[in-house]
């Protein structure tokens, strides 16, 4: 249960982030527990995190916002490992680097810059840009099937159930012949069938004229 102090200030810090969001970034607190929020990191245009969409939880103890909060990423990303604990100088691996002045803002915006780099940590993946971008690519479907990301962000999850329809859509219609391969197709099965009626007529004539022959003989 959080402190007197901790709930005052998480729920201040709440209302400023909804009268002023931080670009490319959301963070929300559970209903029922103020001490644990969840955010979302949206990827930069000019990055190789374009189109991503990165959900992870803060953890904050009771001591906030005297004690730093863990922080963890759960989307796939390539950068970080998931559901693990992050070690970062505002993460609860480094209390002694700790200024209570940092709010959830910050400490998302500090993750945010930390993600674009490339500085190892206990936590941090190293991974092809192209892993990166095909991550990033599936990250609004991968979080829509998450049922804790549907009911925190659920916009979101319209924008991926709306994404995977549109993928199943394109599979679907690459799978099924259309316009001119259809017409070829049918023009194809035609001939062969007159093809073979042909063949069976030929063959039925041939028949007529052996049996003919062989009873004039008789």
């Amino acid at each position: 249960m959080a402190s007197a102090v901790g709930r005052r200030r998480l729920q201040k810090e709440y209302i400023s982030l909804r009268k002023s969001p931080v670009e490319g970034i959301e963070a929300r607190p559970e209903e029922s527990n103020i001490l644990e929020w969840h955010y979302v990191l949206n990827g930069p245009a000019d990055s190789v995190y374009a189109g991503g969409v990165y959900h992870g939880i803060l953890r904050f103890p009771k001591g906030y916002p005297y004690e730093p909060p863990s922080i963890l990423m759960i989307t796939r990303n390539g950068r970080f490992k998931t559901n693990q604990r992050l070690c970062l100088s505002m993460s609860d691996f480094h209390p002694e680097s700790w200024n209570p002045m940092w709010s959830v803002s910050s400490i998302l915006s500090g993750l945010f810059s930390f993600m674009l780099e490339s500085k190892p940590t206990l936590g941090s993946l190293e991974t092809s840009d192209d892993t990166k971008r095909a991550l990033a690519a599936r990250s609004l479907i991968d979080n829509a099937a998450n049922p804790k990301f549907r009911k925190m962000f659920p916009e979101y999850a319209k924008r991926g159930d709306a994404m995977k329809q549109a993928m199943v859509g394109a599979a679907a219609s690459a799978r099924t012949p259309s316009g001119a391969n259809a017409i070829n197709a049918n023009s194809n099965t035609s001939k062969i069938d007159r093809s073979s009626m042909s063949l069976l007529h030929a063959l039925g004539v041939l028949l007529a004229a052996a049996l003919l022959a062989y009873f004039l003989c008789l």
